[in-house]
């Protein structure tokens, strides 16, 4: 109890202190001559704690798990960054001010927001856009406009990854002779229908349709729900798999968070993300493939140029997909040597047979 009411009085300590200036906030309202005030729709919300504020805000936009956690982590590295003369709050201390002390301590005026930008400069272009991005949405969500000396640095645009028919063969034959229980029914999952590794991750039993050759991802990429199609292959892959999941839950019975889960590890369990990358990583050695050119999202772009190969319309494509717009798409309008080589060869071979 003795430490609750420490911790308690240290909270309430600091939080005076950010009211009091003592944490070297160089411009005040006064200095700047403008009035600082909450946008209307945070008025009544001034006093509460402003990160259960803000993390009902976040829930009501429907935001995916990982864009959740990039949020997350960028805010609580740019709301720890002090300033010359500050004392280094304590993340828990920050997380109980008021939204109104929010407000103030990220300030873009400040200068709190200058020393952050510059501490993440080294960092790759798409990371340090991600981190702009979780930390503006914070900032206007309390008010403030984000400066226009902060900009995006251009990312290198680059084709995406794919490989080549003989590498897709190869990866097959490997998943064939793998030993894990899951390898081929992965493997064939992301070539023939597109799926993320998030959506592959979570989808359940009851979302799938054999009969129907397809599959309903429940809540992927932007919160929506989408189709996606089958082929027989699929289907013999999930049927197969199916007697070996019966094995796997007669050995470790899935609890009620797992049950339902199409694809199941040896323990039971949902599979994450995580453990398809590391199978990912196997069935590259297997296959005489480099582990940084095979990944759940090569799959996606190797089914996404399969359909661009075959005469599929690209809005067809952006649907199957999930791309919530078409511009996404059209990268892959923008074919690479290796593949266009073999649409050459293939296209001269149907030639010359029909000669």
């Amino acid at each position: 109890m003795q430490d609750g009411n420490q911790r308690k009085t240290t909270v309430n300590n600091w939080s005076e202190s950010v009211r009091g200036g003592r944490f070297a906030t160089p411009f005040s309202e006064e200095e700047l001559g403008v009035p600082f005030g909450l946008p209307s729709r945070l008025t009544r919300l001034a006093d509460l704690p402003w990160n259960g504020c803000y993390e009902m805000q976040l829930a009501s936009e429907k935001k995916s798990k990982h864009t959740l956690r990039s949020y997350r982590t960028a805010t609580k590295q740019f709301l720890t960054t002090v300033l010359p003369g500050e004392l280094p709050p304590s993340w828990d201390a920050l997380q109980n001010i008021s939204v109104n002390e929010i407000a103030r301590w990220v300030d873009p005026n400040n200068g709190r927001l200058d020393l952050w930008v510059q501490s993440i400069s080294h960092l790759a272009s798409a990371t340090i856009n991600a981190r702009l991005a979780s930390v503006s949405h914070l900032l206007n969500w309390v008010g403030h406009r984000v400066p226009d000396w902060v900009t995006r640095p251009q990312k290198g645009r680059s084709l995406p990854k794919t490989l080549t028919h003989r590498e897709v063969e190869r990866l097959k034959e490997a998943c064939a002779t793998s030993e894990n229980p899951f390898a081929n029914v992965v493997v064939t999952i992301f070539l023939d229908t597109g799926m993320r590794v998030s959506e592959l991750c979570a989808l359940d039993r009851s979302s799938v349709d054999l009969d129907d050759l397809s599959a309903t991802v429940r809540e992927g990429k932007g919160g929506k729900d989408r189709l996606v199609l089958f082929t027989e292959s699929t289907v013999d892959a999930i049927e197969a798999y199916s007697r070996v999941r019966e094995q796997i839950i007669s050995r470790h019975v899935p609890s009620d968070t797992h049950r339902d889960a199409l694809i199941l590890n040896r323990r039971g369990r949902r599979l994450t993300p995580r453990a398809v990358q590391k199978l990912m990583d196997v069935l590259a050695d297997a296959s005489d493939i480099p582990r940084s050119k095979l990944s759940p999202h090569t799959l996606r772009h190797n089914f996404a140029t399969g359909l661009l190969e075959n005469g599929v319309d690209l809005v067809s494509i952006q649907r199957l997909l999930g791309h919530a717009n078409i511009s996404t798409t059209r990268v892959y309008l923008e074919i690479g040597d290796q593949s266009l080589r073999e649409i050459y060869h293939r296209a001269q071979r149907g030639r010359h047979e029909i000669e």
